[in-house]
């Protein structure tokens, strides 16, 4: 894992809110359904401005920390969110010191391996630590790039 400077990227999309207790009871799981929903032929082909091809996920509004509720946002980078369309947020990911996970390989395992590293550097007391702001994953044609928002160093 490395820190970078995460640059600030609008994301309009689709959200729930769910948990990672929920996520792993398939019975209470929203992630899937959100999921299948934004990787639909033309789910975002009405969206204008978009920056590129790209999905991303933003989870946001954490409760606590990875055993709390979160919002997860699934959609598309776009310049400007000036007209939503029907049934979509828009949400602003800051620009902010992150830590830079790369998940490459079979989804969603690789992913979820990237996840799980990040919750045993979290429990372990790693530095940086993580701010439970807003964090974002870019999925691209390579694989997912997670940048986890830290708290910057103390000068």
């Amino acid at each position: 894992m490395i820190v970078v400077e995460r640059q600030e990227t609008l994301v309009v999309g689709h959200a729930v809110r769910t948990s990672n207790a929920d996520e792993m009871d398939p019975s209470r799981a929203r992630l899937p359904a959100l999921w299948q929903r934004a990787g639909a032929p033309g789910a975002f082909a009405h969206v204008p401005g978009r920056v590129d091809e790209n999905l991303y996920a933003v989870l946001t509004d954490y409760e606590s920390d990875h055993h709390g509720s979160y919002t997860q946002i699934v959609g598309v980078a776009v310049r400007t969110a000036a007209a939503l369309p029907e049934g979509m947020v828009a949400v602003r990911v800051p620009a902010v010191p992150a830590l830079k996970l790369e998940a490459r390989g079979s989804m969603p395992g690789a992913l979820i391996e990237a996840w799980q590293r990040l919750w045993k550097h979290t429990e372990s007391g790693g530095t940086p630590p993580r701010a439970f702001s807003t964090d974002l994953e870019v999925h691209h044609p390579e694989g997912v790039d997670l940048y986890v928002a830290v708290f910057p160093p103390m000068s």
